[in-house]
């Protein structure tokens, strides 16, 4: 079946595009998640805000959270050595303040967390805005579809009835795209929550680089050059690709230049940052020193699997990672016209972090 579009009449306020096919949803049980384009509602460039790492205020230790004492079916395992926590016995749903801040903490440390056999998909769509709220003021994506009246859930959806996802990679060899979310913005995201509700019986994993390992790798000399640069990472490849595609850009988009290696507030580690997704160019260098050095670096994340980690996605699963100290990339390598392979299906919720800092106090600018 073709990608299809449902427009669904609605009051002057508010005009929904359904990115789905209703009847083919009837009895799916998380109909209300499917995905929607709100083509009235727009916002004002974000503002800078003060902001206040969690992992910050954490026990490093992390005792609360990681006690097998209050919680004895607790199990934590380590997916790679350098990147990647599996935690099964321990809701996120029921997590206190303590808890989340050690869990700050933690995502910041191994990059991403995975969590198994949650409840998180069920507890509602405001308990689950209220839990990222924690770590972060919400994002709203410029253009990606959505929740319906929910606009700071990203929809994550590929099936039969919309494949407008892969679209852009149905040219090339592979599906793989690594990125960190939204980079482009001035105080771009710290913590992702992303939640699948429906999942493939095999296929669609997601891989996670870590960023810190990345730049451990690299010589002395290199480190050097790279920790002195900003690269300028772009929203507007994005929003004119989404325009021209006939979907609604709900924020003008931005240019940014921010330090290519930057140091994590609660942490102190230093990590690329630079994605293939968003980074366009090393501000300061010709165009051709610029190409290369950018050549080699993506290159350097996206091939090295000795500091990745993919991740199979089973029911009641929520990852949660760090955008300052990763880049992610989702797998679309299932048939998504064959009704035994399912759907694959979620929502994001991305929470605003720091202005990024890199070494000797080198900060991000814009005009």
């Amino acid at each position: 079946m073709s990608t299809t579009t449902v427009t669904e009449a609605q009051s002057e306020l508010l005009k929904l595009t359904l990115a789905y096919d209703k009847e083919i949803h009837d009895e799916y049980k998380y109909s209300a998640y499917l995905p929607v384009y709100d083509e009235k509602t727009s916002f004002p460039p974000l503002q800078p805000f003060e902001f206040n790492d969690r992992g910050l205020v954490a026990n490093k230790a992390k005792s609360n959270l990681l006690s097998t004492k209050e919680n004895p079916d607790l199990k934590v395992s380590k997916l790679t050595p350098v990147i990647g926590t599996e935690i099964r016995g321990l809701q996120l749903s029921k997590l206190n303040d303590l808890q989340k801040d050690e869990l700050a903490l933690l995502i910041a440390e191994r990059g991403v967390v995975v969590f198994r056999d949650q409840d998180f998909k069920d507890i509602g769509i405001e308990k689950q805005k209220e839990f990222g709220r924690y770590f972060g003021p919400l994002h709203i994506h410029p253009v990606g579809a959505h929740v319906k009246d929910h606009l700071e859930l990203h929809n994550i959806y590929l099936g039969p009835d919309n494949e407008y996802r892969n679209r852009s990679k149905s040219n090339k060899l592979s599906t793989i795209g690594y990125h960190s979310d939204v980079s482009y913005e001035r105080q771009p995201p710290g913590i992702t929550i992303l939640t699948l509700l429906s999942v493939p019986e095999t296929g669609g994993d997601t891989a996670w680089a870590s960023q810190t390992a990345a730049y451990a790798r690299l010589s002395q000399p290199i480190k050097s050059l790279l920790e002195s640069l900003r690269a300028e990472h772009s929203g507007f490849p994005q929003a004119e690709g989404a325009a021209r595609d006939g979907k609604f850009v709900r924020r003008e988009p931005v240019k940014t230049e921010h330090p290519i290696v930057r140091i994590h507030p609660a942490t102190g580690q230093k990590a690329l940052f630079v994605n293939p997704g968003f980074t366009k160019k090393i501000v300061g260098l010709r165009q051709e020193e610029s190409d290369a050095l950018l050549k080699l670096l993506f290159k350097h994340i996206s091939l090295g699997q000795d500091f990745q980690v993919r991740v199979k996605w089973e029911e009641g699963t929520v990852a949660l990672w760090d955008n300052r100290v990763t880049a992610h990339t989702a797998i679309s390598d299932y048939n998504v016209h064959n009704p035994q392979e399912g759907v694959r299906h979620g929502f994001r919720i991305t929470t605003l972090g720091d202005r990024p800092t890199g070494v000797g106090g080198l900060e991000s600018r814009w005009e």
